[in-house]
């Protein structure tokens, strides 16, 4: 189910660059979904004389900037790291060549075992992630500002 208040945030934004045109383009909104449901998770094959069965959705437990696909496991190291307001705030300066891109890897269940990832805008060239616990087992609350 889609958040029904993404399509506000989209119409504030969208009047927001037409009346600061200096900062249209300039910040690359990258939101990974909270979660992913079960009814999307599949086992298959699954051992003969075994019965799968999935208990629940996977939450969000962490998110990051990565060089190029999520196959080319292009890791990338934050620049800062700073704690304020009950949150944990990784930077990453983006500096150098990204032939293959800059992608956002969002990370799912208690070890990131589920990834979902996505190729960012050329220009973006700073993240900043912030981390605070979730109210489920494994659940980040996870703010991202990459410009």
């Amino acid at each position: 189910m889609q958040n029904p208040c993404l399509h506000v945030r989209k119409a504030i934004l969208a009047g927001a660059c037409c009346f600061i045109p200096t900062l249209a383009g300039a910040m690359s909104l990258a939101i990974c979904p909270s979660s992913i449901a079960d009814t999307s998770i599949k086992l298959d094959p699954v051992p003969a004389g075994w019965t799968a069965y999935i208990a629940g959705p996977l939450y969000l437990n962490s998110a990051a900037p990565i060089d190029g696909p999520p196959q080319r496991k292009g890791e990338l190291v934050p620049t800062a790291e700073r704690k304020a307001k009950g949150q944990t705030i990784f930077v990453w300066q983006l500096e150098g060549a990204f032939p293959d891109g800059i992608w956002l890897q969002c990370s799912y269940g208690e070890y990131g075992q589920v990834t979902l990832s996505k190729r960012m805008e050329d220009s973006v060239r700073r993240c900043e992630v912030s981390y605070k616990k979730g109210s489920k087992a494994g659940q980040n609350e996870i703010g991202i500002d990459c410009r």
